[in-house]
């Protein structure tokens, strides 16, 4: 039937006019379904078959999809670039993608406490991200599933990860070995355990740092060194 209109349109006006380059006719045809016709715009001359469909589709711009998947920050970061927020975005949960960051606490902003930490956090409910910049000039932290806070056991799920871009970047997901995740009281903020360190420690002036590999992330050490001093230190949240 579809031939036969074709060819009736042909005869009819002697010639077919082509289409435009990025214009295509999609023609559809089931045992079940009527037989339609679909008429879809290519934005880019670069086309590949459908593996469902006799049809041509668009292949997606894949910098496009980057940059839109890339969250926006509720203030300007003094630690990351572009290029880490696409990896540690990529890392991220499905559940946190695609919402805002919310700058909770910078030490460039509120200084280095750790009580003025877990104070800004106070009544968050979302996931939080650490990032941390050492005296060595190394980028790394935590994705941890609940927002820091004085706990007297440890919390969080198999969500938090620690991460490093030291200087290639590399993400330690949960090993399931144990669910020591995250622990926090006025001395100290922990990040992984179970071993003879912690995965990421940081004492209550958010000064000295230090990073073991441990069995909850079977992690390497963040940094060059396991021992280190923090130069600046941010926590963003997931804005829903």
């Amino acid at each position: 039937m579809w031939i036969c209109r074709a060819q009736s349109l042909k005869e009819k006006h002697e010639t077919m006019k082509l289409l435009p380059d990025n214009i295509k006719v999609l023609y559809f045809a089931s045992g079940c379904v009527d037989p339609y016709v679909e008429i879809i715009t290519v934005k880019d001359p670069k086309q590949h078959l459908s593996l469902c469909s006799s049809g041509y589709l668009e292949e997606p711009d894949y910098q496009e999809e980057v940059e839109d998947a890339l969250p926006v920050l509720s203030d300007d970061s003094q630690l990351f670039e572009d290029h880490h927020l696409e990896r540690l975005t990529a890392q991220m949960p499905v559940r946190t993608q695609g919402y805002p960051l919310q700058l909770v606490y910078s030490t460039a902003i509120h200084g280095s406490s750790l009580k003025t930490l877990y104070r800004n956090m106070a009544g968050l409910e979302s996931p939080v991200l650490l990032v941390i910049k050492d005296t060595h000039q190394k980028v790394f932290g935590a994705f941890s599933s609940d927002p820091f806070k004085v706990s007297k056991y440890c919390y969080g799920t198999g969500e938090t990860f620690l991460f490093s871009f030291n200087p290639d970047f590399q993400a330690y997901k949960w090993s399931g070995e144990n669910s020591y995740f995250v622990g926090g009281n006025l001395e100290s903020l922990q990040i992984g355990g179970g071993g003879g360190g912690f995965g990421l420690w940081l004492d209550a002036d958010l000064y000295h740092g230090s990073s073991f590999s441990c069995p909850t992330f079977n992690n390497a050490s963040l940094s060059t060194q396991e021992d280190f001093i923090v130069q600046d230190l941010e926590i963003w949240t997931v804005q829903r």
